[in-house]
């Protein structure tokens, strides 16, 4: 078992240092090779493994006692002399330094439990269908090692759906004995807009329309989440409620499908008449044989 210089895995000169001074490195060093800025990193899964080694070994008093007896005699006396040992004397005195008294044997077994990763975390995040339809960046805070809030980025991606969720690694709660810290699972919700309503991939929009154009048809125009104007047909005597589909102009798909824009018509009567349509309407109503409230 090669020997391991745990003042230096936590860049520290010598063991000439406090128990304080030893846990305020570790928390540098936890920081500096956390899954959080080291995703996918095989090099930091093994220094924090060091690292946590190092804190157990040091932090105990008794167990830091025997450590540095031997400290000095691997590494102290190295920097004066230059002199090396074998592997396996250092193997045999690392064992019986640790294994060898009764008291730290606990201390011992605690530090070779298996490593456990830290749990999961869900929450919801919520997005406008804009958001959602063109992808966006959304920053959200978390809370660090030392219980700081910190600003993460989230990239939401064209085209999610709602209730769809993002896995983002390492963001959990921290793991035990040197495990990986668990990931955060932000579960996607897309919200109304006062422009459109999401319905699967279908959007929902309202077009206003005139009576003389619910009356006798015509065309019109029905703007849609991407910028563009369609020009559709409005059919003779169309009601409120009723509505016109349009094709491929709905919410996506990640994989670039589009849903349908469904307008849904709303006749809307001018609330000012100039005195030429009060004469116009009011021909209208002598002439017309038209009672609603008879069908």
């Amino acid at each position: 078992m090669k020997f391991k210089d745990y003042y230096k895995v936590l860049e520290l000169e010598d063991n000439k240092v406090t128990i304080d001074e030893i846990k305020s490195a570790y928390r540098k060093q936890a920081k500096k090779y956390h899954p959080d800025v080291n995703v996918g990193s095989k090099l930091a899964e093994e220094r924090i493994k060091d690292i946590n080694e190092a804190y157990r070994i040091l932090t105990i008093t008794a167990t830091k006692r025997k450590y540095d007896r031997k400290w000095n005699y691997n590494i102290g006396s190295k920097k004066k002399k230059k002199k090396q040992k074998t592997s396996g004397e250092v193997a045999g005195e690392f064992f019986n330094m640790f294994f060898g008294n009764s008291e730290i044997k606990e201390e011992i077994a605690q530090s070779k439990l298996p490593q456990i990763k830290g749990e999961n975390i869900e929450t919801e995040l919520t997005i406008s269908i804009e958001e959602g339809f063109y992808g966006a960046d959304k920053k959200i805070a978390l809370k660090d090692l030392e219980g700081k809030d910190k600003i993460i980025t989230i990239k939401i991606p064209e085209g999610i759906q709602n209730g769809e969720k993002i896995r983002i690694l390492g963001q959990g709660k921290e793991g035990k004995n040197g495990g990986k810290n668990g990931d955060l699972y932000l579960k996607i919700n897309i919200e109304d807009g006062k422009k459109y309503k999401l319905q699967g991939t279908d959007l929902y929009t309202t077009l206003l329309i005139t009576p003389w154009e619910a009356a006798l048809g015509g065309k019109a125009k029905v703007n849609s989440i991407d910028d563009t104007k369609t020009q559709v047909f409005i059919p003779r005597g169309i009601q409120s409620g009723e509505i016109i589909e349009i094709p491929e102009k709905g919410y996506k798909t990640q994989k670039g499908e589009r849903g349908k824009l469904i307008a849904q018509i709303k006749i809307v009567v001018p609330e000012k008449l100039s005195k030429e349509e009060v004469e116009i309407f009011k021909r209208l109503k002598e002439i017309s044989k038209f009672n609603p409230r008879r069908i």
